[in-house]
């Protein structure tokens, strides 16, 4: 799916989709929706009123399976020539910074974090304006952050 934005000349060293967190708070709203629609179901016991709250509880679900599918085709990528960040389904965005320009990442990790297993981080680059800057939720970020520090800064790609 994101290959189609890779140059010829460009190897792919490192390709991810954010935590799948980033979805638990639209899981906890179809959760809690439907809780909510059964209890009103009983109370109001029947009509257009119950009609119209589970529409509503629908409507929450339809948001969760969108979410879902976008989640499904955001990648963060770093290869040998630049960090790509591609999100959206009906409008897609592409950011991009070169791997030269790149002059310090920095991961950071909540509690909810630290549970869940995921960081955010941040790229700073040489020049004022950036694709992008922050990407959050990423998955197993110490070795991530690891592994994209030594893409972009071992002694071999500084010489670049």
């Amino acid at each position: 799916m994101f290959r189609k934005y890779l140059m010829e000349n460009e190897g792919n060293v490192i390709a991810v989709r954010r935590h799948p967190a980033v979805l638990l708070r639209y899981f906890c709203e179809v959760l809690g929706g439907l809780i909510a629609a059964g209890a009103l179901t009983g109370w109001l016991g029947g009509g257009a009123a119950v009609l119209a709250v589970w529409v509503a509880w629908l409507l929450v679900l339809g948001r969760l399976g969108w979410k879902l599918v976008t989640w499904s085709v955001e990648f963060f990528i770093v290869t040998d020539l630049r960090l790509l960040y591609i999100r959206g389904l009906v409008a897609r965005r592409v950011g991009m910074i070169p791997r030269g320009k790149v002059t310090d990442i920095r991961m950071e990790r909540t509690v909810l974090g630290e549970i869940l297993d995921y960081g955010t981080f941040f790229m700073e680059s040489a020049g004022d304006d950036q694709a992008f800057r922050v990407v959050t939720f990423m998955p197993y970020p110490e070795q991530l952050y690891y592994e994209i520090s030594s893409a972009l800064f071992s002694a071999e790609n500084l010489d670049d």
